[in-house]
């Protein structure tokens, strides 16, 4: 061998190399698949958080509304109640053609059991307009922030796999730098670990496209 001559590296170096080349473009194109999917899943995380809220507002619109129409019908149900104290049977009949279709109702259903609830208001027969939506856009709501919060867990868990495969590039790219061969291959194969064990976990997460 002459003074310009390189001396020939063993065979497992570079197999191990050439290994190292291909686990450092297998890890860069995972790491790029996790951040691409943990923006799109906090991209439906943001746009869950919107439609709760949006929801939300809906719902107390709703409510709002259902407890409006709850104070007209009592202030109509008090008129018809003076006018059966005063047993003013033509102003009793001219109050309950003005009855909403929720009190009606429930003034039907009262009065065909024999008035022995407190009043219609006491039955299950009476719900004010806009109490069901109300209660069908509350829970909307609800399960939308649910749905937000399991978005959100799932793009930390693409941003914790991305850090993950972050140390296993870092770990083969030290691994070709060490000046001990007992390092390198300790390095070299804690990279294979991680990627393998990330590998595992990516392939049981959800995926968006």
């Amino acid at each position: 061998m002459t003074m310009t001559e390189k001396p020939e590296r063993p065979h497992w170096t570079r197999r191990r190399e050439v290994a190292t080349v291909v686990l450092l473009s297998i890890t860069a194109v995972v790491t790029a698949w996790c951040g691409f999917q943990e923006s799109k899943w906090g991209g439906e995380m943001s746009i869950s958080f919107s439609q709760a809220s949006s929801a939300r507002i809906q719902a107390a619109d709703a409510a709002s509304g259902a407890r409006d129409a709850r104070q007209w019908d009592v202030t109509i149900w008090v008129q018809w109640v003076l006018a059966d104290s005063r047993d003013d049977a033509t102003l009793r009949s001219y109050v309950q053609e003005r009855f909403s279709p929720e009190l009606r109702t429930a003034f039907e259903e009262w009065d065909g059991t024999g008035r022995t609830a407190d009043g219609p208001f006491a039955t299950d027969a009476y719900v004010p307009a806009g109490s069901d939506r109300a209660t069908a856009l509350s829970a909307k709501a609800d399960r939308q922030f649910d749905r937000a919060l399991a978005d959100n867990q799932q793009s930390d868990d693409y941003s914790l796999l991305t850090v993950l495969f972050a140390l296993v590039l870092f770990f083969a790219a030290v691994s070709d730098r060490g000046s001990r061969e007992w390092a390198r291959i300790a390095l070299f194969v804690a990279a294979v670990i991680g990627l393998v064990g990330g590998a595992c976990l990516l392939a049981t997460f959800p995926v968006l496209v």
